[in-house]
């Protein structure tokens, strides 16, 4: 009867301590939330939100009237030497965040990738308020290509420098900014905001973000 007992005291704790780690680990989870949109650019969204839970951020995606589990569908924009990019149909890429249920005290920080998203999802009076509430509370925030267009709309970029494609670049001018015209794969901080000018821009623009987010990484 004695070793009986004793077999089940040693047993206890480890139990114990297997059931604690669970939940610890789940509760400490880095969330960011990207706001995205139909004909979002496919490697603006796809790249950079890969990128990011493979550092082990929680990564949330949504679109306004959208739920978790729907899709947008991604244009691949391209620079094949026209006076503009050009545009073509790239992948369906999956929602996991409900955009009614979007609470900005979640999380750590905000993306917008570029592409044809921004121009209207900006028309959207919710998306303007959480970039707004991100500003506000100081949330790293990054925005690439035409996403600046969102920041712009919202007002946070008044006495703020911010880089965007460059046919955007009036946009940061009539919205109080500083219009940044750097190489096409550079990005720029002003304090909580890093913006680029597209993804050929993606790993200098992921690395100043992680980098205002506290992430440490080295090889």
């Amino acid at each position: 009867m004695a070793t009986a007992k004793k077999t089940t005291a040693a047993k206890a704790p480890v139990k114990k301590a297997a059931a604690k780690k669970g939940p610890a680990a789940k509760s400490t989870a880095k969330k960011l939330l990207f706001l995205v949109g139909d004909f979002v650019e496919d490697y603006e969204v796809m790249v950079p939100f890969q990128a990011l839970l493979m550092l082990g951020y929680q990564v949330e995606a949504a679109c306004p009237d959208k739920k978790a589990g729907d899709i947008v569908r991604t244009a691949v924009h391209d620079f094949e030497g026209d006076q503009t990019y050009t545009e073509k149909r790239g992948h369906n890429f999956s929602l996991n965040k409900d955009f009614a249920k979007i609470d900005t005290k979640d999380y750590v920080g905000l993306v917008i990738p570029g592409g044809r998203a921004p121009e209207y999802i900006r028309l959207n009076k919710r998306v303007l308020e959480i970039v707004r509430e991100f500003n506000t509370a100081k949330k790293p925030i990054a925005a690439i290509c035409h996403g600046p267009l969102v920041l712009a709309a919202a007002g946070v970029l008044k006495g703020r420098t911010a880089s965007a494609y460059p046919a955007c670049g009036p946009d940061v001018g009539c919205a109080g900014g500083k219009y940044a015209n750097i190489p096409i794969d550079k990005a720029v901080v002003d304090g909580n905001l890093v913006t680029a000018p597209a993804w050929p821009a993606h790993p200098d623009w992921l690395a100043k973000f992680v980098a205002i987010l506290g992430a440490k990484i080295s090889i």
